[in-house]
């Protein structure tokens, strides 16, 4: 018998345990994408209403337990004296006597660990949706870094005595034990400083430094440190919802400085009334913008702001901004309760607010981006008309959907303008 051996049986095996690589390769990559999606399908965070029937319907064959104490629920697979079993499975309503936060260790097939979620058990509130456009001034905590570069000395040289000490992002508290409020205070301390080196505390991200500089003299004979500052921010807005103590949200993202896209650390804020003067409608690759007209006196202010997070600004508004919202208060949507479908935002783009219609095409309950958790598409053809879509200043529109508040309005896609981004309105109440 002839013995069968050599080059292309060896090719045959290669290519057999190629094709065994590549089909373990694809069954696992099945797999791995049904577990993320089964794990995007489940929020980390739930929350639910106190007082009020819940209920869940994720459709994702995962289990888990809470304490009986802490809730009601039906559809419960099993229960035992201290916990009880949930399947997200299938529809499940749960019932919370009271605001307390719970943790449900989910297990896909009541096996796999799939993720830990949060439970947050928060009161029935009611908001009312301003849609009002809003004038911001923000002043920052100390005085932002926006950039380092060199100038030319008094000898012709280059100098940048603040390359490698300071950092763009860095907030300028104090000077030599001396705090430092403003840009003017800023300059005024370098240019008198005689060439002298400079103790600068600084805030860095979440930490608090300090560092050492000497200005050098420019060819205009004024020391520098060529660095580049802001003190402030002004912009236009939307004013997302007002609660029924006065306390606003807007925006439904944070103020950012232009040059670092850092956010900004404030020292105060105020909102202003503002007039829409001019609206660039948005363009595919070209974002518009509504022009807003600010006057920046006492008799225009509408309200405090207190704080500026990655979830919008927030603050109190005065008496007059409370009436001016004339919309009625709504219970909130929770982000399960929402739907792909029909929808409406408010905004102005002139004298009063008006109600637009929109389609809302996905949600995304697992997003890392908290800002854009609902996809949504303008529809409205009066919109669509004067803007061309979303454009910049609409940022903080509420969203309504079945007479609920479930979010706000936040980015624009800049490569198709009639569509972009919200935040859930749970979002913005976490601050």
């Amino acid at each position: 018998m002839e013995r069968v051996d050599g080059p292309n049986h060896r090719r045959v095996l290669v290519y057999k345990r190629f094709l065994y690589i590549a089909l373990c390769a694809g069954i696992l990559g099945v797999m791995f994408s049904a577990y993320y999606f089964m794990w995007s399908s489940v929020p980390s965070t739930i929350m639910i209403k106190a007082g009020i029937d819940q209920e869940l319907d994720f459709k994702v064959p995962a289990a888990g337990e809470l304490y009986r104490e802490a809730m009601e629920v039906s559809s419960a697979n099993a229960e035992t004296d201290n916990s009880i079993y949930i399947d997200l499975g299938r529809p499940v309503t749960v019932k919370a006597g009271q605001v307390d936060q719970y943790k449900l260790q989910l297990k896909l097939f009541g096996v796999i660990p799939l993720k830990e979620v949060n439970v947050e058990v928060i009161d029935d509130l009611v908001l009312k949706p301003a849609g009002i456009p809003i004038g911001i001034y923000v002043k920052t905590q100390g005085v932002l870094v926006v950039g380092i570069g060199e100038f030319e000395g008094e000898d012709g040289q280059k100098y940048n005595p603040g390359k490698y000490v300071f950092q763009t992002g860095d907030y300028i508290l104090e000077i030599n034990d001396e705090q430092i409020n403003e840009k003017k205070q800023l300059i005024e301390r370098i240019s008198h400083s005689e060439g002298q080196e400079m103790v600068f505390k600084l805030q860095r991200g979440d930490a608090v430094i300090e560092v050492k500089a000497r200005p050098e003299m420019n060819q205009n004979g004024e020391y520098k440190l060529g660095i580049w500052v802001r003190d402030n921010a002004q912009g236009v807005g939307t004013m997302t919802y007002i609660d029924e103590h006065g306390c606003f949200g807007a925006l439904g993202h944070g103020i950012n400085d232009v040059d670092t896209s850092t956010l900004m650390t404030l020292s105060k804020g105020t909102l202003y009334h503002t007039e829409i003067i001019g609206i660039t409608r948005g363009t595919t690759g070209s974002p518009g913008e509504l022009t807003g007209y600010i006057e920046y006196d006492d008799k225009n202010i509408m309200g405090e702001i207190t704080a500026n997070t990655s979830r919008g600004i927030f603050g109190v508004c005065t008496p007059q901004t409370l009436d001016q919202a004339d919309s009625d208060f709504l219970s909130l949507g929770l982000k399960q309760e929402i739907k792909k479908g029909p929808a409406q935002i408010i905004c102005s783009l002139g004298d009063e607010t008006q109600v637009y219609e929109i389609e809302i095409t996905d949600i995304n309950l697992e997003n890392d981006n908290i800002n854009r958790g609902i996809v949504l598409e303008i529809t409205d053809p009066d919109l669509l008309m004067s803007t061309g879509g979303i454009v910049q200043g609409m940022s903080g529109s509420p969203i309504i959907q079945d007479g609920k508040l479930i979010g706000a309005v936040t980015h624009v896609l800049v490569q198709d303008p009639a569509r972009g981004y919200g935040i859930f309105i749970e979002n913005m109440l976490v601050h």
